[in-house]
């Protein structure tokens, strides 16, 4: 589905907007400020490259939340550098498809095609299985947009599918790990449509590596406790998902 006058609905108190035609209310659904977080100073967006590990396999990853883009431009250890890069999206015409709008068990799904949450057989044949009954063909989408999976995230994945996990606590584990939405370009058209608008900002490596540490450290603190609470009933776990009618 392309992006249409709906899509933009949550950012404005959750009330849909008619399409209509005034030129201010299509380009703010039409154009997309977004930010790429990177230790390098020059970033050129080009299709095909990337690393199918990640989370929405190969493509050009970018976030609204330019706070968030500080932190990830430098929260890999390997470098003391940060820059984060402005572009225009036109979303226009583009086929989006967003996790936002599916279960988190279709997220998780889609994470599953790309990264292993366990390296154990058990999880290899068990997640075939997930994919198949809760995963969405993405295969023709422009962009993708949704959740990132950050290093909390992989505390939660692990418990999940080791069936320490309750389905009915999931969302609200994603939520005190404040994930962040992130869009990932992955077509020709998407890269066509995006340009860099400013010069990169730098970062402070120490101060927003230290940032994005203490939010890791605070998520996985705030998950252990939500885990080992009575919400979390440990009956709609992992493999019964997955093998349930």
């Amino acid at each position: 589905m392309p992006f249409n006058c709906m899509a933009g609905a949550k950012s404005l108190k959750d009330e849909p907007l008619p399409c209509v035609k005034e030129k201010n209310v299509i380009e703010l659904f039409l154009n997309m400020i977004l930010y790429h977080g990177s230790p390098n100073k020059i970033v050129v967006p080009q299709f095909g490259l990337g690393e199918d590990r990640h989370d929405y396999g190969k493509g050009f990853y970018l976030t609204e939340d330019l706070e968030l883009a500080k932190e990830w431009a430098v929260c890999r250890p390997e470098t003391e550098s940060g820059f984060v890069h402005t572009f225009d999206l036109n979303a226009n015409e583009l086929n989006i498809f967003d996790f936002e709008k599916e279960s988190i068990l279709c997220w998780l799904g889609e994470l599953m095609k790309h990264r292993n949450a366990d390296d154990s057989k058990r999880y290899r044949m068990l997640s075939e299985k997930f994919i198949k009954k809760f995963g969405k063909d993405t295969s023709r989408a422009d962009v993708i947009k949704g959740w990132r999976a950050n290093a909390s995230y992989f505390y939660i994945a692990k418990a999940f599918v080791r069936d320490d996990v309750d389905m009915d606590i999931l969302e609200e584990l994603m939520q005190l790990g404040g994930l962040g939405i992130q869009w990932c370009l992955k077509s020709k058209k998407a890269f066509a449509n995006i340009k860099e608008i400013s010069d990169p900002i730098a970062i402070d490596y120490h101060e927003f590596n230290a940032r994005y540490n203490e939010r890791d450290a605070a998520a996985r603190s705030k998950m252990k406790a939500l885990i080992d609470s009575d919400k979390n009933k440990v009956e709609k776990v992992f493999s019964v998902l997955v093998t349930e009618k």
